[in-house]
């Protein structure tokens, strides 16, 4: 089992997890780790068999037994349908995901009245200030590829010319 917890070890004293529906709850003992994640019994799972059939299953823990994040660090859940705003008070659209693709958080926000959907680097330059309190995000959205490699083509023109 991989454990998210920032001590892998830590996940079995969060007390009961639950699958995705919120209907299923799972009790842990830990029983080991290995360089795959950690090794639990649960309980009321008392075979092979039983335990192969919960293979895949996702197990969270509830947002109320997990301690207080630290300044300026902010759970993805705690995240997840805040309003995002330009730096001028201009709705942009809603934080539908936090994705990470191996470079650092990254804000999905659905955009307004579009549908469509931005990823924008969750980092102090793109995202100046998160206010969980007003239910909303200060995003400055990152510039389009084509605005700059339309730029860029401007640049190569201007330096090869004599």
């Amino acid at each position: 089992m991989h454990s998210y917890a920032t001590n892998p070890a830590d996940i079995a004293s969060y007390g009961s997890l639950w699958d995705v529906s919120g209907t299923r709850e799972f009790r842990l003992k830990l029983v080991g780790a290995s360089s795959k994640g950690i090794i639990a019994r649960v309980a009321g799972i008392a075979d092979r068999t039983a335990a192969e059939a919960l293979r895949g299953t996702e197990l969270f823990v509830a947002r109320q037994q997990l301690p207080e994040p630290k300044t300026e660090e902010f759970y993805h859940v705690d995240l997840i349908g805040l309003e995002a705003v330009s730096p001028d008070g201009a709705v942009v659209g809603r934080i539908v995901g936090v994705e990470n693709y191996g470079a650092g958080d990254l804000l999905d926000i659905r955009l307004a009245g579009g549908g469509q959907s931005e990823l924008v680097p969750f980092t102090e330059a793109f995202v100046p200030k998160v206010d969980l309190a007003a239910g909303r995000v200060v995003v400055v959205m990152p510039l389009e590829d084509d605005e700059d490699d339309e730029d860029d083509e401007d640049d190569d023109d201007d330096q090869g010319r004599v």
